[in-house]
Order: C-alpha cells, then sequence, then structure tokens
C-alpha cells in the first residue's frame, strides 16, 4: 500500500481551548503559534528574525527527487568524528555530542558522515557554534530541498521564507489546561507526502534554565517490542493530518499559506540508508490507523503515544546555552520542548531539508534488501547473544512454542 495524499476530514481529538484575544474563536496553543508582538524590537539583539506571517498563497508541494547524502558516507565515519575533540554518547538508544567542530568549515564528505551519524544516533548536538541562519540554511540544502512551512512564522528579515521561527515570550503565558504534554510529542510535518529529513534548529535567545528539547527513538520503540506485535505493526498505515493546524492559524487569525492535507504513511518506516526498522506515528499529527477498527486504532495509537512520551530509555533532554545546535532525523525520532521557562523568551530557528516518501518494510525489502531491528543489530556488533524470539524475528521465522 503506498502513501498517498487525501482529502478526508481529519478525525479531531477533544482538546480544552483557549479563547482568542477577542473572545471569538478557540485556540490551541499547539497549532496557533505566537506572534511576538512584544514591545522590545529596539532594544532585541534578534528582533529581525522574530515571527513574521506573510498574507500569501504557495502552491501545493510537488514531489521531488532525494538522494540521501549519507548513502556517500564513510560507514565508520572517520573525516568526521577524527575531526572531533570528542565525542559523546549520550544514552545508548539515542543522542551524541560532538565537541571542538565548527559547523561552518565541514567538508562535503563530513557533511555526509554527519547525516549518517544522524541516521544512526537519532539527534547529534554541539555546542560553542558561530554559524548564522544563512550557513545553517546552506548546511541544510547539502541534505536535500528545504521545505517551507504553510502555517508557523518566517523571520521579518527578507528572504528568509525556508526558515521556521520558534518563538514564545512573556506576552504568551502557557496555559496547561489547553494541552496535555502528550499531545506536545511531534515529528515535524509528518502530513506532508515526504516529510523532513536531517533538520537543524539552533536557539539564539533562551532561558538559563528550562526549555529543553527532549527526543525519543522510533527505533528503540519498534526494538521494545514482542516479534509478534512488530510484525503486526509493519503491516499497518496511519493518517497524518495538517487539518488541526491550518485550523489552530485560523483560529490566532493568522494566514494559511498552502492548504492542508491528510497523508497515509507505513506505521513502521524504514531509514533508506541504516535500514533499520522505526515507529513512524507522533500525538501531534497522527490521527488514526487505516482499515481498523476505531476502538483498535485507538488502542494501537495510546500504546505507542505513551511510550513515545513516557519511556525514558527511548529518550534523550538537551538543554540549550548560547550558540548549540542539534540535528535530528526526523524519520526515526519525535520531540517535544518543555513550556517551563515563562516569563522568559526562548527563540530559535530550524532548517527542515525534505526527505523520501516513507518507506514501508515490504516496500524495502521487495529488491532483496532485508529490514533490521536496531538493537539486534547492536547486540551482534558488540558480540551478545541474541535472544531467541528476536533472533526468530529477524529470520522470519515463526518463534517456537511448548510442546505437550
Amino acid at each position: 500500500m503506498a502513501p498517498v495524499a487525501t482529502n478526508e476530514t481529519a478525525v479531531s481529538e477533544p482538546v480544552t481551548v483557549l479563547k482568542a484575544a477577542n473572545n471569538a474563536q478557540p485556540i490551541n496553543p499547539f497549532y496557533s503559534p505566537a506572534n511576538g508582538d512584544s514591545a522590545d524590537d529596539d532594544t532585541y539583539e534578534f528582533a529581525r528574525y522574530k515571527p513574521y506571517f506573510p498574507d500569501v498563497k504557495w502552491a501545493p508541494l510537488e514531489e521531488v527527487a532525494v538522494t540521501d547524502r549519507a548513502l556517500f558516507a564513510d560507514p565508520e565515519k572517520k573525516a568526521l568524528l577524527s575531526a572531533a575533540k570528542k565525542v559523546k554518547h549520550l544514552t545508548p538508544a539515542i543522542g551524541t555530542e560532538l565537541v571542538g567542530l565548527d559547523l561552518r568549515q565541514l567538508s562535503n564528505q563530513q557533511k555526509d558522515e554527519l547525516s549518517l551519524l544522524v541516521a544512526e544516533r537519532g539527534v547529534v548536538f554541539f555546542r560553542d557554534q558561530e554559524i548564522n541562519v544563512h550557513e545553517q540554511l546552506d548546511l541544510a540544502r547539502h541534505w536535500g530541498p528545504l521545505h517551507k512551512h504553510a502555517t508557523t512564522p518566517i523571520p521579518r528579515e527578507p528572504g528568509l521564507e525556508e526558515v521556521h521561527v520558534v518563538y514564545n515570550d512573556a506576552s504568551r503565558r502557557p496555559d496547561t489546561s489547553a494541552f496535555s504534554k502528550l499531545e506536545l510529542w511531534h515529528s515535524d510535518v509528518t502530513y506532508e507526502v515526504q516529510p523532513p529529513s536531517t533538520t537543524s534548529l539552533q536557539v539564539i535567545t533562551g532561558p538559563v534554565y528550562g526549555g529543553d528539547t527532549l527526543w525519543s527513538s522510533g527505533y528503540a520503540l519498534y526494538s521494545s517490542f514482542s516479534p509478534g506485535f512488530q510484525k503486526y505493526l509493519e503491516g499497518l498505515y496511519a493518517v497524518h493530518s495538517a487539518v488541526a493546524q491550518a485550523d489552530g492559524a485560523r483560529a490566532a487569525g493568522l494566514p494559511v499559506r498552502r492548504e492542508a492535507i491528510e497523508t497515509i504513511h507505513p506505521l513502521v518506516r524504514v531509514h533508506p540508508v541504516t535500514g533499520w526498522k522505526s515507529v513512524y506515528v507522533n500525538p501531534g499529527f497522527t490521527r488514526r490507523i487505516v482499515g481498523v477498527p476505531k476502538s483498535e486504532s485507538d488502542a494501537i495509537l495510546n500504546i505507542l503515544f505513551h511510550q513515545i512520551s513516557e519511556n525514558p530509555d527511548f529518550q534523550v533532554r538537551f538543554h540549550w546555552e548560547p550558540h548549540s545546535i542539534a540535528f535530528w532525523d526526523n524519520r526515526i525520532v519525535t520531540h517535544t520542548a518543555t513550556f517551563d521557562f515563562w516569563p522568559h523568551t526562548r527563540h530559535a530557528l530550524r532548517a527542515t531539508p525534505r526527505g523520501e516518501k516513507p518507506i514501508s518494510v515490504e516496500e524495502y525489502e521487495r529488491g532483496g534488501k532485508v529490514a533490521k531491528d536496531r538493537q539486534v543489530e547492536i547486540w551482534k556488533q558488540q558480540g551478545h547473544d541474541v535472544p531467541a524470539s528476536q533472533a526468530a524475528s529477524q529470520n522470519n521465522a515463526k518463534p517456537r512454542g511448548y510442546n505437550d
């Protein structure tokens, strides 16, 4: 079953809503971005990057050919890792920090290897970087054509339509009656036919503490399940919807630059470079599983969403400092931010390359390849015995039962 865009009406989950300033329209703050209208433009260093919402119309995105640059990387990533002063893996499942590299000086070979490292580790962090937003965009373009967001803000500075602005300040106090923390977990714009790949975010203004970002590994989530459940999930497809985000923008009185779509993607996708299987759903945009009863869809998504948000073994948490930047692979991780920093300002800039259409296990294996469980592959590399049930699953064999 191939991924397709649809025009179905989204099945919206119940949410508590806020009222807009005129008390006329409901606002869900997850889907309605802040407009950055605080009166500090004369004194704020990065006022030119504050949110701007041009009232323009963009055509629907056309499909584009994408070749993953990580396919050209040295599997050992020698050019990249040998240039770093330190390589710090932050958890077994996800997250690596590279120390002592200047992102502005990376060679094309090192860029390819960084993309591969991100594909393997989910998210890679750098601190003490002087890269500006134009250089950030140039780096992102090495990995693919850039995505322009239909509803969220772009910087006020002209010529930066491909930059996604993340902005909160004292003018917009979070109201926890309006959303649950689980709902904030997401992978960026998964409703697109070609969702993002190696994405970067740099926080240019942040609080001294608070405002952290957490990422959760879809590889680790897949690996955590029994072989039978893994096999069941591999055959499912889910609807990812932009409707709530578009409605949220309109409710806040903001323009929608490209009409909302809904797209069907495999619930388990295979990374085209690593060949590892990853669960591909998120609370922010995944609405339902196709072709099963609603009760079954709700139950399965509930399991997956809660494991994403609640299982710390799958997660890494990053505290931003001035000149920090993160690169993550939207195909294999979900993320969320903490909203514990009000009334301080948190201001970040994102560059978002488009990736391939999500590849199901069945599609990946048609050419004779075998999709893998990341955890099993790591155990093998480390010389550990693989549990019998996992080995059976890897070999597409049925696990043995009991003889009476």
